[in-house]
């Protein structure tokens, strides 16, 4: 009998909101669909307690039956579940399968040289959970490109937050392995208890990207229709903004960066009035303005 892997989040536990009251209720159970069957296999990709193997041939099993090719068991009812939801909603599986492209890469471990590399593992790991929402709301694959910044700002984050951890216990690493050599310090820092002033400069560019990947975001309100997904999509951008500017002042090896209920209410609150509108986020806040040269 296969083991049974725990799951180690829900919902609630996540750095965003998921099938908010904000999303048209016909829709949230569609949204939940999506999201249980991305958390088991999330779950089995970060397993600890079975191996390489079994975590490809689980996630294979996965794609089996929300492909129709296998019939479900305990483990896999979420992608049956899936299947009939993309069935109803006439959404492409193909969201689903680049999801878990990237979970087959945390399974079989992979170094990320270059920031373009971990671009492309966001592409799959968190573009595709927003090209799925947009396709489900169907709106214009337009809006792909700057959804695709903003999963990818969020997904950022969180590495950047769980860095110790992923190191730690995982043996993975999401920070580009170019940048650990130029600042001549090697991934054997992120388990330090607090960082050197070399990795600091390595997180900094980190926090510089995450930022310049909500500029290129900051348009998605634009060109998104409903208005329920618009203002949760706000809602969304602003928690990202709060949670990197933490980012910037906090050091994640010392303790968990996280966002507190005011994190929360102040997005909420900035996310649903901006996104009643459809216009671009403004990313520049007025202190950082800086007077012409004369």
């Amino acid at each position: 009998m296969a083991k049974e892997i725990k799951r180690t989040k829900d919902a609630d536990g996540e750095n965003f909101p998921v099938g908010s009251r904000l999303i048209p209720a016909k829709l949230r159970p569609h949204v939940m669909a999506f999201y249980d069957f991305a958390r088991t296999a999330d779950d089995i990709a970060d397993s600890t307690e079975i191996d390489t193997t079994e975590k490809l041939e689980r996630l294979n099993k996965l794609e089996k039956v929300l492909l129709g090719e296998a019939e479900a068991d305990d483990e896999t009812r979420c992608a049956a579940v899936l299947k009939k939801s993309l069935e109803e909603t006439k959404v492409t599986n193909q969201h689903a399968l680049d999801l878990l492209k990237a979970f087959r890469q945390d399974s079989e471990g992979h170094t990320y040289h270059t920031w373009e590399d971990v671009m492309a593992y966001c592409r799959w790991s968190a573009g595709s959970v927003g090209r799925y929402m947009l396709d489900l709301h169907e709106e214009n694959p337009t809006a792909y490109w700057p959804s695709d910044a903003l999963c990818a700002a969020l997904q950022m984050n969180n590495h950047l937050q769980d860095c110790k951890e992923d190191y730690s216990d995982k043996d993975r690493v999401y920070l580009p392995l170019d940048w650990f050599k130029e600042a001549e310090i090697t991934y054997k820092a992120l388990g330090d208890s607090e960082a050197c002033a070399a990795l600091k400069t390595v997180f900094a560019r980190v926090t510089d990207a995450i930022e310049s990947l909500l500029v290129e975001g900051s348009s998605l309100p634009l060109v998104t229709v409903n208005r329920g997904l618009r203002m949760e999509v706000c809602v969304i951008f602003r928690l990202a903004q709060r949670l990197v500017k933490r980012l910037k002042k906090q050091d994640p090896l010392k303790h968990k960066v996280k966002l507190t209920k005011t994190d929360w209410i102040i997005a909420a609150i900035l996310g649903v009035c901006g996104g009643l509108r459809r216009k671009k986020i403004s990313c520049i806040r007025k202190k950082d303005l800086k007077p012409p040269k004369k």
